[in-house]
């Protein structure tokens, strides 16, 4: 498989279907060659558009308008073609008369040569000029494609045959409309799925590991019994739209080998396609398929199909004997479109043969560079950066000793926010080398991480640049290390809050949110805790200094009662930091 800009990150499988009416914008230019829109359906064989020229004879420099019209539609494909071979390359170019409704294509390096629409408004005409060419055909046919919704379209309708001035006459038209994709007889499965054979005459992939489709709704099964010279695939789990496994040479989107149980109304479509990258996988024909059957019950969706291990005269179809990764997904549709899953695939560990011996494996839904994202800045935010501020705001009276030259509490703090700031910038780097470049599905997620390695990277650069002690400007440093740091946990905690429902790491149950606000509310309690200690250490040496004893005598003896205090506070505080990174990093470590 493909990883050119690493695409997708196993956003495996499938954004909406089509080439037609599934683009809105129009950008067909895929479907140039057959005008066939890869719907996953059989185009109707009647159609009621038509196709109509202002005149019928040409010459070369010509400009003839060409309408198309009827029922209300959404998309359409515009093309002339020699008549003698509809099959052959698009002829000439066309001019648009309305940008609004049409826009020009490039089919087969020739600018011009299509037309298609804009937008999935329905139309109910559209206007073009064709230009004729130099070295035009002796007959011209225009060809159409109208889509009018998902389900229903036409392909390569036939226009009038337009002819240069004396030449024979055109007689034997040609077949234009598509033929229909032989489609597999298909059956209801009478019962569930069972796991009992996986491991012993399957190869089953199930998540969780173990779960039982007969028993389990939440179960997500796949399993492939071989069977001679062919194969036996059975996929069940919990959707209302779709479910969908592919075969893969690598844990990236692209050049893959998948197949598709697409729910419509009451009725499932089972469907080979094959992924081109992190875009619409392309619908392919039912034929290599056999023993087609499926199940609707309580939610769950079940479908099951044969074909042979190897298929050599069939493209994009993978060698079965062949290891690959497993991926499973499963999104919403709707009237028998697909939409981009909300959740990442399931991938499994490692490469395995479906034909080979047989197996009972897992998989995990989010890979190990996102993990490890999570992971480092749990890390990070969690426990080195809430543990370095609260010992330089709290601590430097008790860790006021000296270590290697200076304070033990400058030396504890300098080295967890260096160490904050080098986890920062290491896992920001992951999700682009994940990605290849920038997510636009992660919403203001990654927004807010520039945010975090922004001021993570001018905090040491500030502190290097701090004046001395007792300089005039050194209450604006200790005001600007304050509130960036400020800003940069507070965001931090935002990015984290952000972060766990994306796709790629998706920590399970609600949990995760009840777990980060505890951890939040934690840190503030603990920081509420010294502020008042600190306030009533004050205050005692002021009641302290009345009474006349000395200043620095008063002080000395009301901080060494307190260290005692901190000292307890702060081993808490870092068992309890220690508690919340376990929790967080165990849940990323099981998904």
């Amino acid at each position: 498989m493909a990883v050119p800009a690493f695409t997708a990150g196993a956003s495996l499988l499938l954004l909406h279907v089509g080439l037609v009416a599934n683009y809105p914008s129009g950008k067909v230019a895929e479907s140039c060659q057959d005008m066939v829109p890869n719907h996953g359906h059989t185009s109707l064989l009647d159609p009621v558009h038509n196709i109509s020229v202002s005149q019928t004879t040409f010459t070369s420099g010509d400009q003839i308008q060409v309408t198309l019209s009827g029922p209300a539609f959404k998309g359409f494909l515009l093309e002339a073609r020699d008549a003698e071979n509809p099959s052959g390359s698009p002829i000439g170019s066309f001019t648009l008369i309305d940008s609004q409704v049409s826009q020009l294509l490039t089919c087969k390096d020739t600018q011009g040569s299509a037309v298609s629409h804009t937008n999935p408004h329905k139309k109910t005409e559209v206007e073009v000029y064709w230009n004729v060419p130099k070295s035009a055909p002796n007959h011209i046919r225009f060809l159409a494609t109208v889509v009018e919704k998902y389900k229903i379209y036409w392909v390569k309708i036939p226009g009038p045959v337009i002819s240069q001035p004396n030449t024979p006459p055109f007689s034997t038209p040609a077949t234009t409309t598509a033929a229909l994709s032989p489609t597999p007889p298909v059956s209801h499965l009478t019962q569930s799925f069972s796991a009992s054979d996986c491991g012993k005459k399957k190869f089953c992939v199930r998540s969780p590991l173990a779960c039982d489709p007969e028993k389990e709704r939440a179960c997500v099964f796949l399993s492939f019994t071989r069977d001679g010279q062919s194969v036996m695939v059975e996929m069940s789990g919990p959707s209302a739209g779709y479910l969908s496994f592919a075969l893969s040479h690598d844990r990236w989107m692209g050049d893959d080998d998948a197949y598709l149980c697409v729910r419509d109304n009451q009725t499932v479509h089972i469907q080979p396609s094959h992924l081109t990258g992190r875009s619409h996988p392309v619908m392919e024909s039912s034929d290599t398929l056999e023993d087609v059957a499926w199940r609707l019950e309580d939610g769950v969706m079940q479908c099951s199909f044969r074909r042979n291990i190897t298929l050599p005269a069939v493209k994009n179809r993978f060698d079965l004997n062949t290891s690959y990764y497993i991926f499973l997904a499963a999104g919403a549709a709707d009237d028998g479109r697909i939409y981009r899953h909300s959740q990442q695939p399931l991938i499994t560990y490692e490469k395995h043969a479906v034909t080979g011996d047989p197996r009972d494996v897992g998989g995990s839904r989010s890979l190990l560079l996102l993990k490890a994202h999570g992971a480092l800045m749990f890390v990070a935010w969690m426990t080195t950066v809430s543990i370095g501020v609260i010992v330089a705001r709290f601590f430097k009276p008790v860790l006021s000793k000296p270590f290697f030259g200076e304070a033990i509490w400058f030396q504890v703090h300098r080295t967890l926010m260096v160490a904050t700031s080098a986890l920062t910038c290491m896992a920001f780097a992951l999700p682009f080398i994940y990605r290849g470049g920038w997510s636009w599905r992660a919403g203001y997620h990654p927004f807010l991480g520039c945010v975090v390695l922004v001021l993570a990277l001018l905090q040491p650069l500030l502190a290097v640049c701090r004046p001395p002690l007792h300089d005039h400007r050194r209450y604006l440093f200790n005001w600007t290390h304050w509130g960036l740091g400020t800003a940069a946990r507070i965001t931090a905690v935002a990015a984290m809050f952000l972060g766990m429902d994306l796709p790629g790491l998706n920590l399970p149950g609600p949990w995760k949110t009840y777990a980060m606000i505890g951890f939040v509310a934690w840190h503030v309690g603990v920081e509420i805790l010294l502020e008042v200690h600190a306030y009533r250490l004050s205050r005692r040496v002021e009641i302290l200094d009345d009474t006349r004893i000395q200043i620095i005598q008063s002080f000395t003896i009301a901080e060494a009662e307190g260290h005692a205090f901190k000292k307890a506070v702060l081993a808490i505080y870092v068992c309890g930091n220690v508690t919340f990174l376990i929790i967080f990093l165990s849940a990323i470590n099981h998904l």
